[in-house]
């Protein structure tokens, strides 16, 4: 394994997190409304949970996903139910009056962040192509152990600094002026993405 191996990874990796995914959208509105402070432990569950999906990758789930792949489509259902739940959460509430973020977590928390990013086994099958074409197939676990904390690496680091922009101020603000339609925005886009989930095979 080489260094421009993993600049290649590294490279590739962060064009695929910067598609907006439900993760995205999720952090951003926790940011907006709850505030720096109260975002990032939700952003770095989403980083661990999608990096998970690397460890997955690495131990050959995706073998299991074509040997069986009814295994894959269960996993996209009820990842999909999941993300339409969180979606109607979110437009449920959009009425609501802003929460106080000394006293309300909204349950955007570590273990909810990683849950939403492991609803969605889809970054398993790209983790897998990924590794398949940058990497050597044989990999000794060294190799595999950089290979996870280079992915971990740079989910932490593209939360953190997403939670971290989308919690400035002013962006706070315009949010403050436009919760309900920012929130019925979201809620929608995350339910679109849940049932493109479960309804494209």
């Amino acid at each position: 394994m080489t260094a421009d191996q993993i600049a290649l990874f590294v490279g590739t990796l962060s064009l695929a997190i910067l598609s907006p995914g439900p993760g995205v959208i999720a952090v951003s509105q926790s940011a907006f409304a709850l505030g720096r402070r109260r975002a990032l432990p939700y952003g770095w569950g989403l980083a661990v949970g999608a990096s998970i999906w690397c460890i997955f990758a690495l131990l050959g789930l995706t073998v299991i996903f074509r040997a069986m792949p009814w295994t894959y489509v269960a996993l996209k259902i009820l990842g999909g139910a999941y993300l339409v739940w969180i979606a109607w959460k979110i437009w449920k509430h959009a009425p609501d009056p802003l929460p106080d973020p000394a006293e309300s977590s909204r349950g955007m928390g570590f273990l909810a962040g990683m849950i939403l990013n492991l609803s969605n086994p889809k970054p398993a099958l790209f983790y897998s192509a990924v590794l398949l074409s940058i990497f050597p197939v044989l990999m000794t676990a060294g190799d595999k152990l950089v290979i996870y904390a280079t992915a971990v690496s740079v989910e932490l680091a593209f939360y953190t600094a997403l939670a971290s922009l989308m919690a400035l101020p002013w962006l706070r603000r315009r949010y403050y002026v436009a919760k309900f339609w920012i929130d019925r925005a979201a809620g929608l886009a995350i339910g679109l993405l849940g049932l493109s989930l479960i309804l494209r095979h």
